[in-house]
Parts: C-alpha cells; sequence; structure tokens
C-alpha cells in the first residue's frame, strides 16, 4: 500500500475518532478501539493479527499504567478523606497571610493535585476561596484563578497525575525527567497564569460568591492531620523517583546505592510505600479501622477505572499504528518538517485538544501519533521528558465549552460563558504556552 493511502487512513482514522467522540458522544475508550479496528483493517493487517496487535497495546500500556494511576488514586483518597488537603490550604494561607493568599492558594493546588484529581481538589478547596473573597470584597477571580492554576499545572505536568503516567508510557519517557521538567515548566505557569493573571482579570470581572452556592466547609470526624506530615507523605514518592533518575546519570550500574535507589525509585515501590503512609498514618494512626481504609482506597479507584481503560485503549492506537506501517510512514512525515519535535508535540496535542475537549484523551491521541517519530529520530533520555511535557502543554491550551472543566468552573464561580473563557480558558492556555516555552527553552540546552 502506498504511502499516500496510509496517511489519508490515518487522517480518516483521527477525523472519524473526534466524530465518535464528539457528534455520537461514543465513550473515548470504545471510540478508541474502533478506530484502532478500523485503521488495522484498512491498512491492509491480517484480521488474526489485528486483534493480536490491540491485545499488546493494551497489555503493553496497563501493565505499568494500571499499578501507577491505582496506587495514585488510593493516595489521593486517603489525603482528601483525612482532610489533608485542608490542612495544606490553612497552613499555606497562616503563614503567608491573607494579604498574600493568593501565593498560598497556587502552592497549595500544586502540591494538592499531585495525589488528588483536579476536579476533587477544586471542590473541597473552593469554601476556603468563598470565604476569603466575602471577607475582604475582592472578586472571587482573585483567589480562585491562583488556586485553579496549581491545581491544574500539576494535573497537566507532574506524575502520578494520570495524564502524563499515561504519556510518558506511551513515548518511553522516563517519569524522572518528567517530574523534574514537569516542575521547572509548571512553576512559572503556575505564578503567571495564577497570582498574576488573577490581578489583572479581577480588577475586569468582579465575581461574587453565587448565590446558589451555600457551601460550607467540610467538617471533619478528626482532627486535621498536621502539614509536616501531609507534604512529606506528597513529596517521598518525587524524591524516590528523582533519585532513581539521577542515579541513573551519576552512577555506575553495578554500584550498590545505584541498584537500592533504582529499586526504591521505581514508581511502583514509591507510590506503593507512598501509598501504604497514607493508610498507616492517615487512617489507622488517626482511628479507622482496616476495614475503613479499605473502603476509602476502594472509593479511590472508582474514578481511576475509567482513566486506566482509555490510557490503554490509547495504547492500542498507538500498536496498530506501529504495526499497521503507518507509524512510520506519519513518523517520516513529521521528521520532514523543519519543526522542532517538541513544538511538533505541542502542536498535536492542542488540535486534538480543542476539537475534542478532553485533555486525557488529547494527550493519549497525541502520544501515539507521536511515538513514531520518536522511533525514527532515535530520540532518548532527558528529551523524552520534554516531548512529555509538551504534549501536556498543547492538551491543557484553549479549554472551551466541550471541556468539562470548563463548565465546573462557570458553575462554581457563577461565570457566563463569556466570562469562563475570558478567566479559565486564558488561564488555561497561559499554562499550556509558558509550559511549552520552557520545554523549547530545556531543549535547547538538552539537544
Amino acid at each position: 500500500m502506498s504511502d499516500q493511502m496510509l496517511i489519508l487512513i490515518a487522517i480518516a482514522g483521527i477525523f472519524l475518532l473526534l466524530f465518535l467522540v464528539i457528534k455520537t458522544k461514543l465513550h473515548a475508550f470504545v471510540a478508541l478501539l474502533v478506530v484502532s479496528l478500523i485503521v488495522g483493517i484498512l491498512a491492509g493487517m491480517p484480521l488474526n493479527h489485528v486483534v493480536e496487535t490491540m491485545q499488546e497495546g493494551m497489555g503493553g500500556t496497563l501493565g505499568f499504567v494500571a499499578v501507577v494511576v491505582g496506587l495514585g488514586a488510593m493516595f489521593g483518597q486517603m489525603l482528601e478523606v483525612s482532610g489533608g488537603a485542608d490542612r495544606l490550604a490553612k497552613t499555606m494561607i497562616n503563614k503567608f497571610g491573607e494579604d498574600k493568599a493568593q501565593w498560598s492558594l497556587g502552592i497549595t493546588g500544586f502540591l494538592v493535585a499531585i495525589p488528588v484529581f483536579f476536579d476533587v481538589g477544586f471542590i473541597i478547596l473552593v469554601p476556603i476561596v468563598y470565604g476569603l473573597a466575602k471577607k475582604t470584597g475582592r472578586s472571587l477571580l482573585y483567589y480562585g484563578i491562583p488556586l485553579l492554576a496549581g491545581l491544574a499545572v500539576t494535573h497537566s505536568f507532574i506524575p502520578p497525575t494520570p495524564g502524563p503516567i499515561a504519556v510518558a508510557e506511551l513515548v518511553g519517557a522516563d517519569l524522572g525527567w518528567v517530574i523534574l521538567f514537569g516542575a521547572l515548566a509548571g512553576i512559572p505557569s503556575m505564578i503567571i497564569a495564577g497570582p498574576l493573571f488573577a490581578r489583572y482579570i479581577s480588577k475586569r470581572l468582579h465575581v461574587v460568591v453565587p448565590d446558589y452556592m451555600n457551601t460550607e466547609e467540610v467538617e471533619y470526624d478528626r482532627d486535621l492531620p498536621s502539614f509536616q506530615l501531609i507534604a512529606t507523605i506528597i513529596l517521598i514518592p518525587l524524591v524516590l523517583i528523582l533519585l532513581n533518575t539521577f542515579s541513573g546519570v551519576l552512577l555506575d550500574d553495578d554500584h550498590i546505592v545505584k541498584q537500592i535507589l533504582t529499586f526504591l525509585g521505581h514508581p511502583f515501590v514509591a507510590l506503593t510505600i507512598a501509598t501504604i503512609l497514607t493508610f498507616i498514618f492517615l487512617g489507622t494512626k488517626r482511628g479507622y479501622t482496616r476495614q475503613e481504609v479499605q473502603d476509602i482506597a476502594n472509593k479511590g479507584l472508582e474514578p481511576a477505572g475509567i482513566i486506566i481503560l482509555v490510557t490503554g485503549a490509547g495504547g492500542v492506537f498507538k500498536q496498530i499504528l506501529i504495526d499497521s506501517g503507518v507509524g512510520d510512514v506519519i513518523g517520516n512525515m513529521m521528521a520532514g518538517s523543519n519543526l522542532p519535535p517538541i513544538l511538533l508535540a505541542f502542536l498535536i496535542a492542542a488540535a486534538v485538544r480543542v476539537a475534542q475537549g478532553s485533555a486525557t484523551v488529547s494527550m493519549v491521541t497525541a502520544a501515539g501519533l507521536v511515538s513514531p517519530l520518536i522511533s525514527i529520530l532515535n530520540l532518548e533520555g532527558p528529551v523524552l521528558g520534554l516531548i512529555v511535557i509538551a504534549i501536556a502543554s498543547g492538551a491543557t491550551v484553549l479549554s472551551h465549552v466541550n471541556d468539562s472543566g470548563f463548565w465546573l468552573v462557570g458553575r462554581y464561580f457563577g461565570l457566563d460563558v463569556k466570562d469562563t473563557l475570558k478567566s479559565w480558558t486564558v488561564m488555561e492556555t497561559l499554562i499550556g504556552l509558558v509550559g511549552l516555552g520552557v520545554a523549547l527553552l530545556l531543549g535547547i540546552f538538552i539537544s
């Protein structure tokens, strides 16, 4: 089959995927499987090979992603139920003072979203934003935008949140580099899209707490855990993974310290340690029974299941592209472009994001399309971490009416569509553009 025909098949497959998700409202998991089947058949793969490839793509992806996302979800649920997120926010506001509450909320969101899903973290912490806005008389956006920026940055850039975990697995990036580059890109993104943008937009949009939102701060049946405990538990897996990455650069393979750090810093081990610590220090040590801890962990796995399956289907799509030969054609075409791979990855993710709305689906789809380019250009090591950040940045920009986050923020802040576009959409786009800029800048030094 000619290269031109394979390219047409790939383009048709992408448009079919967008049609199924947007127009027919078919679940992304099913849509990705359907498109993978059709692309494989049209590309001339033997029918039995199509099914075998789908199985290989699903199994290869979920062997890593399911464990990491599952552990992260239980970790996050324990943090939520124990009041750990509330403790972080209240301690940060007390330390910074109300006059610098913007910064404390941005940092709190940045930390909370590492183990807790974006929407959950927002719903838990938004009463604090309401209280500050009522007390000071400032626009709700003055405090709300920094919190949203902190949550959104970590949700997009820093594992073990599902998006970067999925992309890292699909493109073969080391999680240590993703965490490091995610932090380097995320901090300026949070500052610019959070406190700085909030000061600008709050002067132009004075938003008060909606009358229909009578949300009160959550009452916990136990005292809140300490700030030091929560911060330590959150940082333990990140530090272990980073030490693993750095030991691979600085130490020989047969060095005993490297072998220990490689074991402890593997995401499976690091997150298992962190999750067990949450069960003990946020669970049984604080009066929860073992059965209650198990019930909390089970509840955390419920939303994770959807993300795991969508990511697995993204692995199927990627494997079909590779085994059918479509991926090589796409990769060669992109390799012939004058654009750097980091920018290409961003543009592909941004295009899918604008078309269908879901950041996770955008990341997974873009990673599947970019992975052949990585093989053709023999990209490896730290640069793959920058590819992950570029894809995450592209999947963050231009959130609009087809994104559930758009409506969540609009409702909680009482914004109409026009004002949500002026505030939330601009904030998301700033995060994506700053993230891309940092990735490109780092790419100059790494290359």
